[in-house]
């Protein structure tokens, strides 16, 4: 009996490992996960992007606390990388590069910012720290580091219009990046996002960084990171139920859908046309060896993660973006289509931990601060 109990826990255990996808702890089997996780030589802790091997994350986030830049730093000379570029309004660098038909296939770092399109400049602090530290394309007469970058519109909060990312943002944010589990919340990329801005003035949310990991059991890793800064609702993937987004007067969602479908969302457009400025810029990594083609097509799939969990997604005011990464640790044989699928999985799950994890600002309340 003592015997039967004991296969029991363990079979539980090894189950609830095979996912990683949130930073809570299994309620099933408790410590004995954590034991079996470290016997299996990765940490219980990390689920998140750096739970892929080769990858780091650093952040940083300006005096002010409501805007910043986030680093995803690639171990040795550069990985494959793709992207995916479907909002109306994007403000991004290097992305033709990632074209298949183009012909660099290594990416060194990807930088996410705040700061609209001053905060692209926080790519250069990045690509300076990578020349500094002899790393990037060989040109021969020295080395040129690959680095794609976007960015997300927080100008209105704060005093970001005036205080926004630079190149030094970058350059410390790259410094600090390490494959400890990745902070999340207000906090880097995420620090002036908001979400929930379909309802009007004063009826938005905190957004975030969010971020999310999947192990399978032959040893394949597919995760993601995203600082969401979208016009929309974000929803829970699995119920559909509204986690954060507009609000009423009596503090309830207003839900996007149910603004649309009456029409409140196109009265307000007709007497306020301008879109609003927003963004939700991600990436997604896995440890598969893809080849250049490949991992645009995980770009593309991992998209589906935004519609999943963003109400509306890819409109004209955002300028949505998901950058994609293979670092080729795992030996196994890859099927692009379920890596892809695995990413969109990945993505909506991280899109959730960006606003679940965040902390509000002065009149923007987070999820947290909501009455339960």
């Amino acid at each position: 009996m003592r015997y039967r109990k004991r296969m029991k826990r363990l079979a539980l255990t090894v189950a609830c490992a095979l996912t990683i996808a949130g930073p809570k702890p299994c309620a099933t089997c408790g410590v004995v996960q954590a034991a079996a996780l470290v016997a299996q030589g990765f940490s219980p802790a990390n689920h998140t992007l750096t739970a892929v091997d080769g990858i780091k994350v650093g952040s940083f986030t300006l005096s002010g606390g409501t805007t910043g830049c986030t680093v995803i730093l690639v171990d040795g000379e550069g990985v494959p990388g793709g992207v995916s570029q479907r909002g109306g309004a994007p403000g991004t660098r290097e992305t033709d590069l990632l074209n298949p038909l183009n012909m660099v296939d290594k990416v060194n770092a990807v930088v996410l910012s705040g700061g609209s399109a001053f905060g692209l400049d926080s790519a250069t602090g990045t690509v300076k720290w990578l020349e500094e530290h002899n790393v990037g394309w060989d040109v021969r007469v020295t080395k040129v580091p690959i680095v794609p970058a976007a960015i997300l519109f927080d100008l209105p909060v704060g005093d970001n219009a005036k205080n926004h990312p630079g190149a030094d943002c970058g350059d410390k944010a790259v410094a600090a990046a390490t494959a400890d589990p990745v902070a999340m919340g207000t906090i880097g990329a995420g620090a002036g996002a908001t979400v929930g801005k379909m309802g009007g003035p004063g009826t938005s949310m905190k957004g975030g960084l969010g971020s999310a990991a999947l192990r399978m059991p032959d040893g394949l890793v597919v995760a993601a990171i995203v600082a969401v800064n979208a016009a929309g609702d974000i929803l829970d993937p699995d119920t559909g139920t509204v986690i954060a987004g507009a609000r009423k007067p009596d503090g309830t969602f207003a839900d996007a859908r149910s603004l649309l479908r009456s029409g409140a969302l196109m009265q307000r457009r007709a007497a306020a046309p301008r879109a609003v400025e927003n963004t939700t810029i991600g990436l997604v990594a896995t440890n598969a060896k893809l080849t250049k083609a490949e991992v645009s097509r995980m770009a593309l799939m991992a998209d589906d993660g935004y519609a999943r969990a963003i109400f509306p997604s890819h409109t004209m005011g955002d300028g949505d973006t998901v950058f994609s990464l293979a670092t080729g640790r795992w030996n196994g044989t890859a099927d692009v289509s379920l890596i892809g699928a695995l990413a969109a999985d990945a993505m909506a799950k991280a899109l959730v931990q960006a606003v679940t994890q965040a902390t509000g600002l002065p009149n923007i309340p987070a999820v947290r601060d909501l009455k339960k």
